[in-house]
């Protein structure tokens, strides 16, 4: 089995900052490697939507509607991407969801997952 678990999000004021961690772990397998790492939301009746993606070399994208306030990074030591959210809107408002790219030994099995979502409001 191999998890993302997301923690860090919370009721926010517009224009405050929130900073959002997603931790990959794994049992009875182990991680060989994450390629692609990112953030997802799923507004209030909306589809879900990309918010940011990283690749294992680092590089990072960004939907138009977070550039400049959004920033991911991650931690390939600690299987471990965050998302540091400055400039908080009501529109923010969401649950945001991580997902991993996931090759796992002994089988090589490269799997998409899936963390369980932390819902982020912003009040104005």
């Amino acid at each position: 089995q191999v998890q993302l678990v997301e923690s860090g999000g919370g009721l926010v004021q517009a224009g405050g900052s929130l900073r959002l961690s997603c931790a990959a772990s794994a049992t009875s397998v182990k991680i060989f490697s994450i390629n692609a790492m990112g953030w997802y939301r799923q507004p209030p009746g909306s589809q879900r939507e990309l918010v940011a993606t990283m690749s294992s070399g680092g590089s990072p994208a960004y939907a138009d509607s977070v550039k400049g306030r959004f920033t991911i990074s991650r931690d390939n030591i600690k299987n471990t991407v965050y998302l540091q959210m400055n400039g908080l809107k009501p529109e923010d408002t969401a649950i945001y969801y991580c997902r991993g790219t996931i090759t796992t030994t002994p089988e090589y099995y490269e799997r998409d997952v899936w963390g369980q979502g932390t819902q982020v409001t912003v009040s104005s």
